[in-house]
């Protein structure tokens, strides 16, 4: 389930992100392109993590009522590092 706390270090990351505010939103694609002037493609590629302008990102996260917050990065969490890269075989013992 998407957290607001959920930290995005990866275009990948941001675009899943989005596309899981999308749909728990209920909001459709054709209303997103809509009211942010955009083409509905420039969202799917947004949502598969491809490059899209800046201004288009801004466009989209207003018409989604959301916004993004910039903190410093840091080290990831044993957590976060065990959640993105899985657990090798050999420590699984």
């Amino acid at each position: 389930m998407w957290r607001m706390k959920d930290k995005i270090r990866l275009p990948i990351e941001l675009g899943q992100a989005i596309q899981r505010a999308r749909k728990e939103g209920r909001l459709k694609a054709t209303d997103i392109a809509s009211r942010s002037g955009r083409a509905r493609n420039v969202l799917y590629r947004l949502e598969r993590g491809e490059d899209i302008t800046l201004a288009s990102l801004f466009d989209i996260l207003r018409a989604m009522d959301l916004t993004i917050r910039l903190e410093r990065l840091g080290m990831p969490t044993l957590e976060e590092v065990t959640e993105r890269f899985g657990q090798d075989d050999d420590d699984a013992s």
